[in-house]
């Protein structure tokens, strides 16, 4: 259970979990969509438990962890390989004869999972149970059913089954064209995230039994389960994948990587799944960073400096371009934002650094491309900073003219890449000149 995978979908929502396919963090889920792109990331499917039918055995695929210590059951013991293709995590069951391949895929620019599963090889039809287990909360917490405002609603709609957790919550659909759906709502009570609890934080969530889905394969057949924030999503699982498969071949052909080493192919690919969509008012296709999973939202610092990486060395200068738009609508006071808060919330300004990085950034997308039109178009946000900082802007940060160094510091907030903060205590204040920035 220590190892993980983690999808993304391009505006900030992701799937993540276990191989084992135990819950170990808050943040493990196969819907966590991102309700206020990109941020308000909301866990809206944690888990599918699948049982198979084969002959006159059960196999579990699943597993569950739960307060008591027990893992019950043990449905790891089921599955005979793992492996990546391109992003997409791939689990290989064993049932006696039969192969069962489970796939797990986003669609890009929407909150929608789906999950295929493939029966590979069999010398007998193979019936399959899943159990969908939903919730509807921040990532950041916890699902209690005792605080639950009030019975969630499940009712049978085309194709499967729509979640309302409670009044006013984004609905859930879970859908298959194939599967025979059940309505259920029951809760399940106390599984143990382990993550969590050595991080000494809360580690019991409760989950609430949403469904059953029920298909019996003939042997090469495939069953596709579609969770998704959207009434009507492509419930097609292999043109869903083909489509997938067809992006990542053309972000290794971008890159000019296609006959690069397996390691080298793999970081392009993860590059990609930091990169979201960041709409503005005046521009629904504004882009930027997400500065790490599962935590983070999109940060300038963290922007800033992985821009190059991200999108010139992999050859899609425009992407580049696009995030440098972004972030000069941002530009306040002479400032770029430290970070848009998770919630969707006012940006917060508390960084010395974000803002000079923005310029080392400008020049490294000058340098690959030779663009100066982009530069224009920036140069009189670049000027605006500079005499912010020579004058003086937010945070006492200013230009100290008898050395012409940056000053930075104001009681209270930190400032610098060292931003660790406890309640109201800033661990490392660093008031002054710090050497870096300089």
């Amino acid at each position: 259970g220590a190892r993980e995978w983690l999808v993304t979908n391009g505006i900030g929502g992701y799937a993540s979990g276990t191989i084992a396919c135990t819950l170990a963090r808050r943040y493990h889920g196969l819907l966590v969509a991102a309700l206020k792109p990109p941020v308000g990331r909301t866990v809206l499917v944690s888990k599918l438990d699948e049982t198979a039918s084969y002959g006159d055995h059960y196999y579990p695929l699943f597993a569950n962890r739960w307060e008591s210590g027990v893992v019950e059951p043990d449905g790891f013991h089921n599955l005979e390989r793992f492996h990546m293709e391109g992003t997409t995590p791939v689990w290989t069951y064993a049932c006696a004869d039969a192969l069962l391949e489970k796939r797990v895929w986003m669609q890009l620019g929407a909150n929608t999972t789906f999950v295929r599963y493939d029966l590979r090889r069999a010398t007998a039809p193979l019936s399959l149970t899943t159990k969908a287990l939903v919730t509807h909360r921040d990532h950041h917490g916890n699902t209690r059913a005792s605080d639950w405002p009030a019975e969630p609603t499940v009712e049978p709609v085309t194709h499967g089954l729509r979640v309302l957790a409670f009044d006013g919550a984004t609905p859930l659909y879970l859908l298959s064209s194939t599967g025979q759906a059940k309505p259920v709502s029951n809760w399940y009570l106390g599984f143990h995230l382990g993550v969590e609890a050595y991080r000494g934080l809360d580690a019991r969530e409760d989950l609430l039994h949403a469904g059953d889905f029920g298909v019996t394969l003939q042997p090469g057949e495939s069953l596709t389960l579609v969770l998704s924030t959207e009434k009507a999503p492509n419930l097609d699982g292999v043109s869903a994948y083909a489509a997938r498969r067809v992006y990542e071949h053309e972000l290794l052909a971008r890159t000019d990587q296609e006959g690069a080493p397996p390691s080298v192919q793999r970081l392009v690919l993860a590059a990609d799944q930091f990169i979201v969509k960041r709409s503005l008012p005046d521009d629904p296709n504004g882009q930027s960073v997400i500065a790490g999973y599962p935590w983070f939202s999109d940060w300038g610092r963290d922007t800033m400096i992985s821009l190059p990486g991200l999108t010139l060395t992999t050859g899609r200068p425009e992407i580049a371009a696009c995030i440098l738009q972004t972030f000069a609508c941002f530009v306040d006071r002479g400032m770029l934002p430290n970070r848009f808060p998770d919630a969707g919330e006012e940006p917060e300004y508390n960084t010395v650094d974000a803002t000079l990085w923005y310029f080392e950034a400008i020049r490294a997308y000058h340098a690959a491309t030779g663009d100066s039109d982009l530069v224009r178009g920036l140069f009189a946000v670049l000027q605006d900073i500079i005499a912010w900082h020579q004058r003086g802007t937010r945070y006492n940060i200013h230009l100290d003219p008898a050395d012409g160094l940056l000053y930075a510091g104001t009681e209270g907030v930190q400032l610098t890449w060292m931003d660790a903060k406890v309640g109201d205590w800033v661990v490392t204040p660093r008031t002054g000149k710090p050497v870096e920035v300089n």
